[in-house]
């Protein structure tokens, strides 16, 4: 009798094992998808913005044009990462000065 329990308990712990790993396996699968879908809609949505001529009408883009619209992007987003890490050193500096 010992030996079906042992042998009913390992048969459920591996089912169980394998269906976590496939539920792990959908969902980062699931995931990667969403990521990859919400990227390429910022993407498209910032370079419509961009393609737009005086008109209102949309103007086909080459690649050289996407990339360099992309570069202006992470250049301003650089521009404003650095401005807030500029603005967190002036604001700790006078507390280190006052426990001093």
């Amino acid at each position: 009798m010992g030996f079906v329990l042992r042998v009913r308990l390992a048969s459920f712990f591996a089912g169980a094992a394998t269906a976590s790993f496939l539920g792990l396996y959908i969902l980062r699968k699931d995931y990667k998808v969403a990521h990859e879908s919400i990227s390429l809609q910022v993407i498209v949505g910032i370079v419509y913005e961009d393609s737009i001529d005086e008109n209102g009408n949309p103007r086909i883009m080459n690649l050289t044009q996407i990339g360099g619209i992309m570069k202006n992007l992470h250049d301003s987003l650089d521009a404003r990462i650095s401005a807030l890490e500029k603005l967190k050193e002036v604001e700790s500096s006078p507390a280190m000065e006052a426990t001093e």
